[in-house]
């Protein structure tokens, strides 16, 4: 997110994002995205999100993580798809806190939400996030899609780490309280 709090500019634009990221970056992500056994999607950015990272999979010499990307079960969010057509994919149309709940009661390591936008805000607002890490580039942008877009009332969280990383992206991880 840039440091005004927007996930995405007007129109969807990710153009001011660093994916340049420094060595220390991709060992932390590495590290909190090991013990995940389950990617949780919303259907526009799982439109994108899994073809990309099949595609870097498939390449002659694959993207660092992307094997963990494809491998790992995926749940899309979706109250238009039918069907799921990706590998190792399920779709989730129910009501959000109770599909969520469901998923938290079942056998396995922990989850990760990737979003898109409006799903990680639902996911915000509704408090089925037991932990928050926001990924802050060193950039404002004025005006876009806001992270907390749903969330229509205070909640408190705690701050468990901050950590700052070479290539100027800084990570604030937080527990609702």
């Amino acid at each position: 997110m840039t440091v005004d709090g927007f996930i995405s500019g007007p129109n969807g634009e990710m153009d001011w994002m660093n994916l340049d990221w420094s060595a220390d970056l991709i060992e932390y992500v590495t590290e909190i995205t090991n013990p995940v056994d389950a990617i949780l999607l919303g259907r526009i950015l799982a439109q994108g999100f899994i073809p990309y990272w099949t595609d870097a999979f498939n390449k002659p010499k694959p993207e660092e993580g992307s094997k963990k990307m494809v491998e790992t079960s995926k749940v899309v969010f979706s109250k238009t798809l039918t069907s799921s057509e990706w590998a190792n994919t399920i779709l989730a149309n129910g009501e959000l806190a109770k599909e969520i709940n469901s998923l938290k009661m079942q056998k396995g390591s922990d989850m990760i939400v990737y979003g898109g936008g409006k799903f990680v805000s639902s996911l915000i607002k509704e408090k089925l996030i037991d932990e928050l890490h926001l990924f802050i580039n060193p950039v404002i942008i004025g005006k876009g899609m806001p992270i907390f877009q749903k969330v229509l009332e205070k909640q408190t969280l705690t701050l468990l780490n901050s950590k700052q990383f070479d290539c100027g992206i800084i990570v604030l991880t937080y527990q609702p309280i």
